[in-house]
């Protein structure tokens, strides 16, 4: 199972990005995905997760300025970010609860990791 993360970039206070991160591979099932986020020095940190079910959960740090969404038939998870503010720069990592077919072991994947700067 590979994730591939997209959408990082360069952006001003105020400004909105979309990240996507799509799962392939031998795929039997994907539980919950979600987006994660590291600064220098710092623990990786949850922004958002989804579970299968569509239940969202996210950080107070973005509640109401970001949006965590994914797409089913695409295994494909997505972060709106809105109102963006410096300190939301940081590597933003996705990663998925996936069973890779042929087994009955669910694991955690990652992806590699996509910058995202919020700067004027």
């Amino acid at each position: 199972v590979q994730l591939q993360a997209s959408g990082g970039g360069l952006v001003q206070p105020g400004g909105s990005l979309r990240l996507s991160c799509a799962a392939s591979g031998s795929i039997f099932s994907i539980n919950g995905m979600g987006w994660y986020r590291q600064t220098p020095g710092k623990q990786r940190e949850l922004v958002a997760a989804i579970t299968r079910g569509g239940r969202t959960n996210h950080a107070d740090s973005v509640k109401g300025r970001f949006t965590i969404s994914r797409d089913y038939d695409k295994n494909t998870v997505y972060l709106q970010m809105n109102s963006l503010k410096p300190e939301d720069t940081a590597v933003y990592y996705c990663n998925a609860e996936a069973i890779p077919r042929g087994t009955i072991d669910e694991c955690t994947y990652w992806g590699q990791g996509t910058q995202v700067t919020v700067s004027s």
